[in-house]
């Protein structure tokens, strides 16, 4: 049986752990845990505005620690006027009143902690909200005292912006300002000027954004488009991107996706930074980071960069499992190529998040099986790195469909009806299907809930042992037990589609998980491996019969076994 090659151990530095993150040294205790990210316009409205809050947040932590996650990791809540609901931040350290105050998040970050939960923040640092007081500013003149904190460029001889650099919402990444008579950057949307990172006041003001959030107790960050901070200072053309190279996370539709993006992005200037923002979370115990690799043309050497262990960032994530292929020979590729490239670094997994739509609907087609979303969440977990779930992933949610008069997302405004944007994966929690408004809130919320979510309410998964609720909560307890799952190495397997299989673990003796992608029942060979135990993974039931490896439809195993 072909494998690749297992990880390399993990750095004197950063001692694996023996039983569970917990048990690992404290500065570890992010390698192997499960963080559960919450989009909190979309978790549950306790002011009656048909938003989510952080006070609603605290008010779910119990149902959260009942889960089994490690950690919580909190979307954006800062100030913003919200053309990009939230990622467009106009105060980097205060809480936007429609999600609280300050006193509403030291209660959160109290109450988390109370129940063993980290907290995780986003940290939007790349670009401002155009409203921010920096870009105000900058933008009145070019000579004033931040004149320069953004990436600011003249006009070419015709009045054409300086370059071919294009937004990833459409449309030319360069927007006019009158008053400086020059061009300023925004990757996104027009109201998201780039921040200059080669200005070293610029990165100093972006560190005492997120040295304010960690004295406020918050145990690390999630980098939102971390490979975005630093552009080519030339200003050069992007090429066309190479045949057969297409760029994950962006839509075919996109003419974003047209072009090789080696000089509006990934700057190696970058990782001088990092360094700079590792030495600033080092000096506080337990703080960790995850960056968001975006849209990156060779995302695992990305990945490898940014984590090199011990000097950037903790870990990692791109979008190479955030696509459509969800075939068996697709994943075992992407996390071989991860895993080749990674070096001492720790990558992050994530197969659903709130810019991609949910994993049943993008996996699973229109009519999954209810043992689809559970095996998705045991696969996810299962891989050698820091598992990221999404809200609503434990319950199988599906894909919203949002009429186009309820589009929120500007994104999916601009694309539309090619791509149809991102709020079919941000509709409310549906906590209570009895209830008009599925106990997410007294009024209308801000999007729809789908009639079909109401039947997959938390209280009605709640009554049904057998939902994929409890199943995730089985399996995630489970998982804690087992070592080789938390932090062991990974050997993948080649199997026949539609099986994904992979070894756990660093001695003679290792974990084989093995993972039924399709309706049928599958039977492999699997020479070389010898089985010791079936390991009792709850609701699973594949084993060995006869030599051969049996799996039933969306099933999976879980064995204690010789590589020989």
């Amino acid at each position: 049986m072909l494998t690749t090659p297992a990880a390399p151990p993990a750095s004197s530095a950063n001692p694996q752990s023996a039983h569970s993150p917990q048990a690992a040294s404290e500065a570890d205790w992010w390698r192997g845990a499960v963080i559960y990210q919450i989009y909190p316009r979309s978790f549950l409205d306790t002011d009656g505005n048909g938003i989510g809050d952080l006070a609603g947040i605290t008010a779910k932590l119990d149902y959260v620690e009942s889960l089994g996650v490690d950690a919580i990791w909190v979307s954006p809540f800062y100030p913003s006027p919200m053309d990009d609901f939230g990622y467009d931040v106009s105060n980097f350290t205060d809480v936007d009143p429609i999600f609280g105050t300050l006193e509403d998040f030291d209660r959160l970050i109290e109450a988390a902690h109370l129940r063993g939960l980290k907290v995780i923040v986003d940290l939007v640092i790349s670009h401002t909200s155009d409203r921010h007081p920096w870009f105000q500013q900058s933008r009145a003149s070019r000579d004033n005292a931040r004149a320069d904190w953004y990436v600011w460029a003249d006009p070419k001889p015709d009045g054409t912006p300086p370059n071919n650099w294009l937004s990833i919402f459409g449309g030319s990444a360069w927007a006019w300002e009158s008053r400086r008579r020059q061009y300023y950057l925004h990757n996104f949307l027009t109201s998201q000027p780039d921040l200059n990172f080669h200005n070293a006041q610029v990165q100093d003001a972006v560190l005492d954004a997120a040295r304010f959030w960690l004295e406020r107790g918050v145990d690390g960050f999630r980098l939102d488009t971390v490979n975005f901070y630093f552009h080519d200072k030339q200003l050069r053309d992007n090429p066309p991107l190479p045949p057969g190279k297409p760029l994950t996370g962006v839509d075919p539709s996109n003419p974003y996706a047209y072009q090789d993006h080696i000089h509006d992005k990934t700057q190696a200037e970058n990782l001088a930074f990092l360094e700079r923002l590792r030495a600033l979370t080092d000096s506080y115990p337990h703080a960790t980071m995850v960056g968001e690799i975006g849209s990156d043309r060779d995302p695992f050497a990305t990945t490898a960069a940014y984590t090199q262990a011990g000097k950037r960032l903790h870990m990692a994530y791109g979008f190479d499992l955030l696509t459509n292929d969800a075939s068996a020979s697709y994943i075992r590729r992407t996390v071989a190529a991860m895993e080749a490239g990674i070096g001492s670094g720790w990558p992050s997994w994530a197969v659903s998040n709130h810019d991609v739509p949910r994993v049943v609907t993008r996996w699973g087609g229109t009519h999954p099986p209810e043992s689809f979303a559970p095996l998705t969440v045991a696969l996810v977990t299962s891989l050698r790195g820091t598992p990221c779930l999404y809200q609503g992933e434990e319950l199988g949610l599906n894909e919203a469909e949002v009429a186009y008069e309820h589009i929120q997302d500007p994104y999916g405004k601009e694309f539309w009806p090619e791509f149809r944007g991102r709020d079919g994966c941000r509709t409310p929690m549906p906590w209570d299907g009895s209830d008009p408004l599925a106990g997410f809130s007294h009024v209308d919320a801000w999007l729809p809930i789908p009639e079909g979510h109401r039947a997959r309410s938390v209280q009605a998964q709640e009554a049904d042992p057998a939902s994929p609720l409890h199943r995730t909560r089985r399996f995630l307890a489970w998982r804690k037990t087992q070592p080789e799952l938390i932090t062991g190495a990974i050997a993948l397997l080649d199997t026949p589609e539609p099986v994904l299989a992979f070894l756990r673990g660093d001695g003679a003796t290792r974990v084989l998980c093995a993972f039924n992608l399709s309706d049928s029942e599958q039977q492999i060979a699997l020479p070389g491996v010898t089985p010791v135990a079936t390991l009792e993974a709850p609701d699973f039931t594949g084993r060995f019969d006869g030599g051969a490896l049996q799996l039933a439809p969306f099933d999976a195993a879980f064995v204690r076994v010789i590589d020989t």
